[in-house]
């Protein structure tokens, strides 16, 4: 399917297939343990025993990743549980360098008006929860990135000559405003109760700057980080636990791969 592969089995497995220093971009969303229902995973274990778990990814994932590679992870919560994102965070410390951490909007209100979607919570104590934690990760801390891959034109045009910049190009910093589009099935979900927008790893993809990059989801899920590595002209490999949710990523890579060729 293009310049993607995707393997079914257990990403600890199938890991440990890889050479080192293989991979460029990791770019993965692994279960939140908050009780997603999952077809073959259980999203409620023991909070260390699921650090542990992550961890020893972790370990695996800096053998494959090069030098100079970069690891996006996305990591979100419940209201009630606002510190998973950081324990995850915090386990990974011993291991990589937390390079940048961005924070992923999914829905922003602006006066009156509301742009993009959130899941919406029936609470006294508790606000809708609008964004998740995207960590940027390194070996060493100071891998270079593409900021103007993902920057937007300056507002003020004024600004390009008064802070001497050669083009109508800024850095658009650490707060990304990626919208869910509508769904009102679970099919537009692909089948999977928690993927990402294709837009997420894509800015991630393009922020490392890597051209020809070897992309790497070890959680693929329905496969929203092949399709972005695909729609770069990148190599990706996913690794997906799930039969059914493997399948649905087959099936979601061979139609965008159809379209581009129509």
């Amino acid at each position: 399917m293009g310049k993607q592969r995707i393997m079914q089995g257990d990403c600890i497995d199938l890991l440990a297939r890889l050479p080192t220093g293989s991979i460029d971009v990791v770019v993965t969303s692994p279960p939140y343990n908050i009780g997603v229902a999952y077809n073959s995973y259980d999203d409620r274990r023991p909070r260390l025993d699921y650090l542990a778990w992550l961890t020893q990814i972790a370990r695996e994932l800096a053998r494959v990743l090069t030098a100079s590679g970069s690891f996006f992870l996305n990591v979100g919560g419940t209201s009630c549980d606002p510190w998973i994102a950081m324990d995850v965070a915090s386990a990974f410390r011993d291991i990589f360098v937390l390079q940048n951490h961005i924070a992923w909007v999914k829905s922003v209100s602006i006066g009156e008006d509301t742009v993009g979607h959130f899941k919406p919570i029936t609470s006294r104590r508790y606000l809708n929860n609008n964004h998740e934690a995207v960590f940027h990760f390194t070996r060493t801390g100071d891998v270079e990135v593409d900021r103007l891959a993902i920057g937007v034109p300056y507002k003020d045009k004024s600004n390009i000559t008064r802070w001497k910049h050669g083009t109508d190009r800024r850095c658009a910093g650490n707060t990304w405003f990626i919208p869910y589009k509508t769904v009102k099935s679970r099919a537009q979900k692909f089948d999977h109760p928690a993927g990402f927008p294709v837009e997420l790893p894509e800015r991630c993809i393009k922020l490392h700057g890597i051209t020809d990059a070897t992309v790497l989801d070890p959680f693929l899920g329905a496969g929203a980080s092949l399709v972005a590595a695909e729609k770069l002209g990148c190599k990706g490999i996913g690794f997906e636990i799930d039969p059914v949710y493997a399948e649905a990523a087959v099936a979601r890579l061979k139609a965008h791969v159809a379209d581009e060729d129509r």
